[in-house]
């Protein structure tokens, strides 16, 4: 799928986030639990390269402990990195946060020279919900749709450790297309930018493969149709979603199942796993040397045409 949203506030924001970077020490990357891989931002992963970073996986309620696990695994392979599990109940883990920042940090800090983190992450994963608790207070305004902070501001967080936090930036283009719908679907992406139909048919085969009993327990189904498309049928059918004529509404049905995922109706589910993303990455860097090869080989052609 093809994700055309990149507002000109997050051209600007990655901007300024970039005269700062010099400036600071430990990076805090906040990822969706339920898609760690297709939640982080590729350019802040190539900041992260230079940083000591903390990777915080949010809205853990909603994600599959097992596979948290397995991700904080595969994460903190990469040196520097760090992990740490949290949802908006886990009030006793903030400590951990600045303790992290702390001990990642290159520098000891002082009054005069504190530990500068910059928290960075991309829309709807939980970053402002995580700042207000931080600060103990509502500084950050916090809404389902994405890319409502959109400046950056600073928060002293105690023990010599100042936050800047900065605002949730997408990128201009997403090179694997299973990211693209995977972040459609948990609505890191604005529903005007998406196809719920498109988004439907992705959510109801990746559940079935990944966790079928979850349908099936959901909407009251003894046994799943052989494809999306009836399976999808079936759930709108089952919950009202019916037009003129009888027939279902698949954009209802679309609505009410991604609607029921991200609230975490279906239960704590994650739609990625580290040998997952491996396998498609494999499969987008194929892609990208083909399309590299045909690009050369037009552009020889035209060379070869323009000969006398």
């Amino acid at each position: 799928m093809s994700i055309n949203w990149y507002p000109g506030h997050m051209h600007k924001a990655r901007k300024e986030m970039l005269k700062v970077l010099s400036n600071i020490d430990v990076l805090i990357e906040i990822v969706d639990a339920r898609l760690p891989f297709s939640s982080q931002n590729p350019v802040i992963g190539q900041w992260r390269s230079s940083k000591p970073t903390l990777v915080i996986l949010s809205k853990t309620d909603l994600a599959d402990p097992v596979v948290t696990g397995q991700w904080q695994q595969y994460l903190e392979q990469e040196s520097q990195v760090k992990t740490l599990t949290y949802h908006k109940e886990d009030k006793h883990k903030l400590k951990q946060i600045a303790e992290l920042c702390l001990k990642l940090a290159p520098i000891e800090p002082t009054a005069l020279k504190p530990i500068n983190a910059m928290i960075v992450g991309i829309p709807n994963v939980g970053k402002s919900t995580l700042i207000n608790a931080l600060a103990g207070k509502i500084i950050a305004k916090v809404g389902d749709e994405p890319a409502v902070t959109k400046r950056q501001q600073k928060i002293n967080l105690g023990n010599n450790v100042i936050l800047h936090d900065t605002p949730g930036i997408l990128w201009p283009k997403i090179e694997n297309p299973e990211s693209g719908y995977r972040l459609a679907i948990t609505g890191s992406i604005k529903n005007t930018a998406i196809e719920y139909e498109d988004i439907g048919f992705y959510t109801t085969e990746a559940l079935m493969q990944l966790y079928p009993e979850r349908l099936c327990k959901r909407y009251d189904i003894k046994e799943l149709p052989s494809t999306p498309l009836e399976s999808l049928e079936l759930i709108g059918f089952k919950r009202g979603a019916k037009q003129a004529g009888g027939r279902v509404n698949l954009h209802k049905a679309s609505e009410i199942l991604i609607h029921d995922l991200r609230s975490g109706h279906l239960g704590p589910l994650t739609l990625e796993t580290p040998t997952m993303i491996e396998r498609e990455l494999v499969l987008v860097a194929k892609k990208a040397a083909k399309k590299l090869t045909e690009k050369e080989a037009k552009k020889a052609q035209k060379a070869k045409n323009r000969q006398p």
